[in-house]
């Protein structure tokens, strides 16, 4: 499903236009129908103080749940790496052929693991996510093969070390589709562009303050892109580099 923050550029470049359009409206349309309403009076502070406050409350809100997001998807990515690592080398407890099999279909699997990182594009995921299940029921088999004929401790640790694996693999999945909700966006965008409306309806009669006034759509507009960028997974600047599978890639020599 398309989503606009999965794209952080078109995020800035839309809610600048909304907001820039609702900075004009305010300065306007709606205050030549209200010419009689005192943008200066007290009360209209007050709603416009409160307004602005509530909208930095909410972006402040939603930029900490980007980010707590962000080092969720970094932990786990730390967490996966080493649940590989550590299965690798308790391949060792298993018998030499199954050993040898697991051990090759780990490092076959720590490669898929790193394109699920790096891949940028939505397209060549499912492929990925495909040749990553038949790696784990793979993996999976041999190690239960040999637990279901050879019933011993050590055995018992390969096949806990292989369980770890699978789980840390639908952690890290999970901690990819959790993203800011739909809801959190569309409120802080209704609440931007009220704002907007607001600011331009107090600062009608200031003509020569009309090109200062773009910095708060730019700066709100920035503040958007910001937080999608961290908050998607594939696109953007800021983006989770799967560096603990890299460095485990490369330590199993894999090509």
């Amino acid at each position: 499903m398309f989503r606009i923050t999965d794209y952080p550029l078109l995020a800035f470049v839309v809610s600048f236009f909304l907001l820039w359009l609702a900075l004009r409206f305010g300065g306007g349309p709606l205050a030549r129908r209200w010419k009689g309403a005192d943008g200066a009076n007290e009360n209209f502070n007050l709603v416009l103080s409160t307004t602005l406050t509530l909208l930095g409350l909410l972006i402040a809100f939603t930029f900490s749940m980007a980010v707590s997001r962000y080092d969720q998807r970094k932990g786990l990515e730390a967490e996966e790496a080493n649940a590989i690592g550590t299965e690798y080398v308790r391949a060792a407890l298993l018998p030499a052929p199954e050993s040898a099999r697991v051990r090759a279909l780990l490092k076959d699997y720590v490669q898929q693991r790193v394109h699920f990182y790096t891949t940028d594009s939505p397209g060549p995921i499912p492929e990925v996510d495909a040749r990553t299940m038949q790696l784990q029921n793979e993996m999976w088999s041999l190690v239960v093969g040999v637990a279901a004929t050879n019933p011993q401790p050590m055995v018992a640790l390969a096949v806990s070390g292989m369980n770890d694996v699978l789980n840390s693999q639908g952690y890290a999945q999970a901690a990819l589709w959790n993203r800011i909700p739909r809801a959190a966006w569309i409120l802080m965008l209704t609440i931007a562009i009220l704002s907007h409306v607001l600011v331009g309806f107090r600062a009608r009669d200031l003509q020569a303050e009309r090109v200062l006034l773009l910095a708060l759509p730019l700066a709100m507009s920035i503040s958007f892109c910001l937080i999608a960028d961290i908050d998607s997974p594939r696109r953007g600047v800021i983006l989770v580099e799967p560096r603990n599978l890299m460095s485990l890639a490369e330590s199993l020599g894999t090509p």
